[in-house]
Formats: C-alpha cells, sequence, structure tokens
C-alpha cells in the first residue's frame, strides 16, 4: 500500500513522498491518519541523524489488523500513544508504563526506534525506513502494534484527539499523575505554550487556587486565561533566571512562594527557574524536556523543596486515554480550543514555521 508521508533526512530537511506500507502481521495495526499534531519534538527529528518517517501525535481509524490484535477491529477510531508499554518489564509492572524497559523509544535512548517495530513494515525508495518513536504519523497509512492506540468512546473530532496523545498528556498528567497538584494550592506555570496551557488545564482540573502563567508573549499570556489561569505575568527575555519574575510570584503568593512551579520553556538556561518560584518544600516540576546540562545554584533548594522530571505526564494510555476523552466530553477539557490552524501534509512546513514562531497554540496536519 502506498502512502504519502514527511521523510526527514536526517540532516535538517524533509520531503513530502510516497512510502509503501506493509500488511499487518501478528499485532500489528494499519491505521489510517486522520490527523497529526505538531510539536517541537517533530523539528528536533529532523536532525536524529538518520532518515525517518516523522509524526508521533495521531488520531486515525483502523484499517486492518493482524492475527494477534485482540482489543481492536476495523472500523476502530483510535489515538495513538508514543510510549509503548510492554506490560511485563519491571517498570510496567510498578505502574511506570511510560518508561518501559523494552519498549520505550526515550529510555532506550533512540527515538527513531522503540516499541520492538517491525522495520520491514515500511520502506521508502525500496529501503525500510525507521518511524518516529514507532508511529510516524505524518503518514497517511501507519503500521503500529496494538499496544501503540487506545480506542476512542466519545464524541471527538479528530484533530482535537490528535493532540491528545503527547502535549495535552504531557501537560494535564505532569499535574495530576506526577505532581499530584492539591485543591487549593497555588501553581506557577513557566511558558504558556501548547504544553504549558495543558498544564494550565490541569491545574484547573486539580482545583488548584492561585494559577500563574509565566511568558514573554503577552498573546499567550490571554490565551492562558481562557485555560484556567488566574493571574498572569508578563516576563522580561533578559531576566537571567526569571528570578525578577520569581520576587513577583513571591508577591502574589504572600511572600512564601507558590506550592508548584511548572517549566515548560524548553530553555535550558531556564531548567533551575521553577525551584526559585516556589515556597520552603514546595515541589518543582521541569516538563519540557531539557536534556542539556544545565547549572543549579544549589540555594535554590533551599529548604526541602523537591524537583521532579517526569516523562510523558506518567502516562499509562489504556487509563489516562479514556480519562481525558471523558473530560473533553463533559467539557471541562478544552481540546478544540487548543486548535489555532490545521494544515495540509503538503504545507508541513509552514505548520512548522507557525509552531517555531510561536504564531499557534497548537497546529494540527489534516489528512484528506
Amino acid at each position: 500500500m502506498k502512502a504519502k508521508a514527511a521523510v526527514a533526512d536526517g540532516t535538517g530537511t524533509f520531503t513530502i513522498d510516497f512510502v509503501e506500507i506493509d500488511a499487518p502481521q501478528s499485532d500489528e495495526i494499519v491505521v489510517e491518519m486522520k490527523a497529526a499534531g505538531i510539536c517541537h519534538t517533530d523539528y528536533d527529528s529532523l536532525s536524529w541523524g538518520k532518515p525517518i518517517i516523522m509524526g508521533h501525535e495521531g488520531a486515525g481509524i483502523v484499517r486492518s489488523v493482524g492475527p494477534a490484535v485482540t482489543k481492536l477491529q476495523p472500523g476502530d477510531a483510535v489515538v495513538l500513544n508514543w510510549a509503548i508499554p510492554c506490560g511485563q518489564c519491571f517498570q510496567c509492572l510498578e505502574g511506570n508504563q511510560h518508561i518501559c524497559e523494552v519498549n520505550s523509544p526515550v529510555t532506550a535512548g533512540n527515538r527513531a526506534s522503540g516499541g520492538h517495530a517491525r522495520l520491514e513494515s515500511t520502506t521508502y525508495q525500496g529501503q525500510p525506513i525507521e518511524r518516529a518513536f514507532s508511529l510516524g504519523t505524518l503518514s497517511q497509512l501507519v503500521v503500529v502494534r496494538q499496544a501503540a492506540a487506545v480506542k476512542i468512546g466519545v464524541d471527538i473530532p479528530f484533530p482535537s484527539a490528535a493532540i491528545i496523545g503527547c502535549g495535552v498528556m504531557t501537560g494535564v498528567g505532569s499535574v495530576i499523575n506526577a505532581a499530584k497538584v492539591k485543591p487549593g494550592r497555588s501553581v506557577v506555570v513557566l511558558g504558556t505554550g501548547g504544553v504549558g496551557l495543558n498544564v494550565i488545564q490541569g491545574a484547573r482540573l486539580a482545583g488548584a487556587g492561585l494559577i500563574i502563567g509565566v511568558d514573554v508573549n503577552p498573546n499567550r499570556l490571554e490565551m492562558a486565561k481562557q485555560y484556567g489561569a488566574t493571574h498572569t505575568l508578563l516576563a522580561d527575555r533578559t531576566d537571567t533566571g526569571l528570578l525578577q519574575a520569581a520576587a513577583q510570584v513571591k508577591q502574589m503568593t504572600g511572600g512564601r512562594g507558590a506550592d508548584y512551579a511548572f517549566e515548560c520553556t524548553s530553555i535550558p538556561e531556564l531548567g533551575a527557574a521553577p525551584l526559585a518560584m516556589i515556597r520552603n518544600a514546595g515541589l518543582a516540576c521541569q516538563v519540557s524536556g531539557i536534556e542539556q546540562e544545565i547549572a543549579i545554584d544549589m540555594n535554590l533548594f533551599e529548604w526541602d523543596k523537591v524537583y521532579i522530571n517526569p516523562l510523558y505526564g506518567q502516562c499509562r494510555p489504556e487509563i489516562d486515554f479514556p480519562i481525558l476523552l471523558n473530560l473533553y466530553a463533559k467539557g471541562d477539557l478544552l481540546l478544540d480550543e487548543l486548535i489555532t490552524r490545521t494544515y495540509s501534509l503538503d504545507n508541513l512546513q509552514q505548520a512548522l514555521d507557525d509552531m517555531l514562531a510561536g504564531r499557534n497554540a497548537k497546529g494540527v496536519i489534516v489528512f484528506d
């Protein structure tokens, strides 16, 4: 089967071309993609040093299944999940499905593999090609393992369902699953882009009393109010480590500092900034996935502060995706509103440019 897809060359560029999709084997399914979210990881994947099919957020319809598939059938609408649990390793049995020791493309250190995907399932110009996070959602058709898909049980547009698979899960999950924000407590969110807005939503859903959005972009701060920010703070780009902003946060929280702070900027220099925002014995959470080496003034840890670095909102896909879908169905989780603009696959470059320029809360590729 031929499918149009975004193929990264590994050195910073991509092309839109046709790939060949094999019939599903064993526990594999073929999904006709209906929508695929765009995030900074997709841009990063252009330079992973090898050709790959791009994309790791997506939703679509199951078109065919392998003989070992038991939970899905053709016609099912599904959201795809990039952290594919094996269900049997130490971490999965501990409840840490997002850091599966067998399948996780992140903990295994190779985002263009993981999930024990069958390499021969997709070929390009006659050669097998890997799919980003074993998904490669920027393709009309994908072959994935059954464990990478969760059935959609509510009425939801595919673009809104697609973004659950990474940005929404990461943001909301970091608040609910990882930080376990308590009702009535104060929360500060550094960076109010796509993930930061979902951290704000998570804080609202958790019943936080004071939710402060911090950003250098006034337009994004206006969006933050729509998703649950009770207060906003326009930061200065020259404010090293956001220490001046931290002083303002302390004033807004009675001089003590916030109970929780979440970093969602992806800027290495701000990796320690949430520590400056919280009170003694508060909790700082690094959400954006900073992996560079950074320097931290240990005085920022005084006293009894906790700093955590959870992956993917500690996602348990079979549990958390239905929860998020039901929250959407009730009107409590805003997803339609997050999608600023949709694009065709042929306009992927424009979608990436708009994301990098901060024009969108979320951009989504919609397939014909």
